[in-house]
């Protein structure tokens, strides 16, 4: 929640995401460390999230918003990833989670963004909750886990499972901070900054103008708006929300063994038999991996374009994007572990980014929506 943050200094102005995106970096790149060693982004560099625009990014324009698009939202991502993962991560979740939430009633929304459209909605699709009915709503029970960046948010959304009469039903609710327990349960070896903690509710009363169906947003049929950000299937946009803060880490990867290299052989000229690979051995890890980011950066700004064309998209270009942000994922894994291989003893100490990097980046390819075989199942399903 804001409360948790430090004073806004000024009225924010909308000077885009992405050019807003490098003074953001400049602070998620100095704060790094210690957002790592927090479990959650340093309050100064979730201030500087919403200072930048991403929570407003794709909130409607009645409601205060930009109704952005999806290509200039991946790069800011990508700035922002190339000083901290972490915080890359949750300002991409901010700009998503609110896309979805445009898809409530018009009560729903009203709520939602009663105090301005730089309110941080967090979230799960995964349907980890029951619901029932209940007179004017519905009673929620559940725990979802790796709600990143939960710590500051002003609302969730929770999907659970309508039970009752006739077949289970996904309903997504939208639950103020007031109303939702964190349990603090997140320590994990990568992404540790990313604050991904548990959300718990019990037997909530959830009002119905809080709630929308999970099968709209998959298929991309809001409540109102027409806008491309809201009408665009979430097959096509939801890998991008994962893989981009992936490319700016590989990207802050390649510029840290870059400056680390550079230093290590600088001090070892001149000394003969000095251990170490050769000049041809780094010339072919640099020339490899980065032709694997610049190929991964290709498949992502595609996949950024056809989720810009909203309900346009088709079904196999909705799959295409599955699978190659899933493939744009494996390059950049295969990348940063090179990098990490042939930095050396001295390129891995704990005080250097090159291993935070690298465990950000294996950890948060592990994320279902970046799996390559179920990406390949639904495009093969499309092309067999």
């Amino acid at each position: 929640m804001l409360d948790n943050l430090p004073p806004h200094p000024e009225p924010s102005r909308d000077t885009g995401v992405a050019m807003s995106a490098v003074r953001a970096a400049e602070v998620a790149g100095r704060l790094a460390a210690e957002t790592e060693s927090l479990r959650r982004l340093h309050p100064e560099a979730m201030r500087a999230v919403l200072d930048a625009g991403f929570a407003r990014h794709f909130v409607p324009v009645e409601h205060g918003g930009r109704a952005g698009n999806f290509e200039e939202l991946t790069r800011a991502v990508v700035t922002l990833g190339e000083s901290c993962t972490a915080t890359a991560w949750c300002a991409s979740l901010a700009a998503n989670l609110a896309r979805m939430a445009a898809y409530l009633p018009a009560q729903g929304r009203k709520d939602v963004w009663d105090e301005g459209p730089d309110t941080l909605v967090v979230g799960s699709l995964s349907p980890f909750g029951t619901a029932q009915r209940a007179p004017g709503g519905y009673r929620l029970t559940g725990r979802w886990p790796y709600i990143s960046g939960v710590d500051f948010a002003d609302w969730a959304l929770l999907c659970g499972t309508l039970t009752g009469d006739g077949a289970p039903v996904p309903l997504v609710f939208a639950v103020p901070r007031a109303e939702f327990e964190v349990v603090e349960s997140w320590d994990s070896v990568g992404m540790s900054g990313t604050g991904s903690n548990t959300v718990a509710v019990d037997r909530l009363l959830v009002p119905a103008e809080r709630t929308f169906l999970r099968a709209d947003l998959l298929s991309g049929r809001p409540t109102d708006s027409e806008a491309p950000c809201h009408t665009v299937p979430l097959e096509a946009a939801n890998g991008l929300s994962f893989a981009a803060p992936l490319l700016g880490a590989a990207r802050g990867t390649q510029r840290a063994w870059t400056e680390h290299v550079a230093a290590k052989t600088a001090a070892l000229a001149g000394r003969t038999g000095a251990p170490g690979p050769s000049r041809a051995s780094y010339a072919d890890t640099l020339a490899r991996s980065v032709a694997e980011i610049d190929s991964a950066q290709l498949l992502l700004e595609r996949c950024a374009a056809v989720a810009d064309r909203g309900a346009a998209v088709t079904r196999l270009e909705r799959t295409r994007n599955l699978r190659d942000c899933a493939y744009a994922v494996e390059l950049l894994v295969s990348a940063v572990d090179r990098f990490f291989r042939t930095a050396g003893t001295s390129g891995q100490l704990t005080d250097r980014p090159i291993q935070r990097f690298w465990r950000d980046v294996n950890s948060g390819s592990t994320h279902i929506a970046l799996q390559f075989e179920a990406a390949a199942g639904a495009y093969a399903e499309q092309r067999l």
